[in-house]
């Protein structure tokens, strides 16, 4: 008698971790932070009299403000060529009724249970539209003061208003960005490596399928 073989096929066990970004998403981030960061530190130095003075050289300063500026959508653009970095486009720009669930409950400060997201949750979505617009924006105005003899005086100074204070702004909101991500190892772990826990996906994104992200 031969010993009986077994040849069913063996049923692998789900990976412990799921692929969240790309790597072209990951570097897409990485430069656009950079740029960011160098718009928000030369602006600092531009308004800020104790980095004006710490810093000095204010044409260098302002010369880098501004290439970094126009630098900005380069790294999107660049993107786009990235399948999988245009399918989070459109994740981004689509929503739901769960993303309506996800905002009452948020702004009612309700539990994370009560909050249902698919790969990007309702915030997220709401902060990407927002930057997006933001930066849209502070590249017009910017043109604007840039180039002066092209527009009128009310023109420039009416773009110098907006760009001021949505600087302040976008500084606000990038510093609770940050904040958000500090707060969240894991998140930055798949910004980082690009693969995140399965448990921390069925967590804070049960309505996402991992296996059929591109």
């Amino acid at each position: 008698m031969y010993p009986r073989v077994d040849d069913t096929p063996a049923v692998s066990a789900p990976s412990a971790h799921v692929r969240r970004f790309s790597r072209a998403e990951r570097w897409v981030h990485r430069l656009t932070a950079l740029l960011m960061g160098v718009c928000v530190a030369t602006a600092a130095c531009l308004y800020l009299p104790f980095f004006a003075e710490l810093v000095g050289r204010r044409e260098l300063v302002v010369r880098v403000h501004e290439f970094a500026g126009l630098l900005l959508p380069v790294p999107v653009l660049a993107g786009l060529a990235s399948r999988a970095f245009r399918a989070d486009l459109g994740r981004l720009n689509r929503w739901g009724p769960h993303d309506r669930r996800w905002m009452r409950a948020a702004l009612r400060r309700d539990r994370f249970s009560s909050r249902p997201a698919a790969k990007f949750n309702a915030g997220q979505k709401t902060y990407a539209a927002w930057i997006a617009g933001a930066s849209l924006v502070m590249l017009a105005t910017g043109l604007l003061m840039w180039f002066t003899h092209l527009t009128p005086l009310m023109w420039r100074t009416s773009a110098t208003f907006v760009h001021d204070w949505l600087a302040l702004t976008i500084g606000i909101v990038l510093g609770g960005h940050i904040g958000m991500a500090l707060g969240d190892p894991e998140a930055r772990r798949g910004m980082r490596t690009g693969t995140v826990s399965r448990d921390w996906a069925e967590r804070e994104h049960p309505l996402w399928r991992p296996d059929d992200t591109p």
